[in-house]
């Protein structure tokens, strides 16, 4: 995610004409959820609680909007490495609110960043039974053990709507099938854990 602009942290300067912290804290809540261009809601009471133009609203929303994302995707979680983002001659008491406001809500932001990522069908179970498939004619019997593997997916709750979507997906291996699959997982495994050991 690119660095914040010179002109971005020209547009934050509006934020001195709130009446309260709190009108910044909720606007610093409200920009890191909003659209990359602010909603038409939000950049209204942002005029009105701000007294300012429509399109400094704007200004200012997307600004705040890049810089709480920028904090956010880079991992930034003192305020060391938040103040130097700054340029030089940024009002004081701003920059130290602001970092202030932006570390107490960087952790649940960052979740709220993972939740709304669009990602693969989650795997949510797994159930599995061993048949053994008979069949039989004048000449000969045949008994074959098959496993019978039951998957339960998630699809992306951001695809979906409010409706979360689970399917069962059926397959049936054979004992050749299945130590093949058996091999692949386990060389998954050590190759997850070798990165997880790094």
């Amino acid at each position: 995610m690119a660095a914040v602009s010179d002109e971005e942290f020209a547009a934050l300067q509006i934020l001195l004409k709130a009446s309260s912290k709190d009108v910044v804290r909720q606007l610093c809540q409200d920009c890191f959820s909003s659209p990359l261009s602010g909603s038409d809601k939000l950049i209204e009471s942002t005029s009105s609680i701000l007294s300012v133009a429509p399109n400094e609203a704007n200004q200012l929303i997307c600004s705040l909007r890049n810089l709480t994302r920028h904090i956010v995707y880079q991992g930034l979680t003192s305020p060391e490495e938040i103040l130097p983002l700054f340029p030089e001659g940024f009002h004081q008491n701003l920059k130290n609110l602001l970092t202030k406001i932006i570390l107490e809500n960087v952790s649940a932001w960052r979740n709220e960043a993972q939740a709304s990522q669009i990602s693969l069908p989650r795997l949510v179970d797994m159930d599995w039974r061993v048949d053994i498939k008979t069949s039989s004619d004048t000449i000969s019997r045949m008994a074959v053990p098959t496993c019978l593997l039951q998957l339960k997916i998630q699809e992306d709750p951001s695809l979906c709507g409010n409706d979360v979507a689970t399917s069962a997906l059926t397959v049936e291996l054979n004992k050749q099938t299945l130590d093949t699959m058996l091999d692949g997982l386990g060389r998954i495994r050590d190759q997850l854990s070798a990165v997880a050991n790094k």
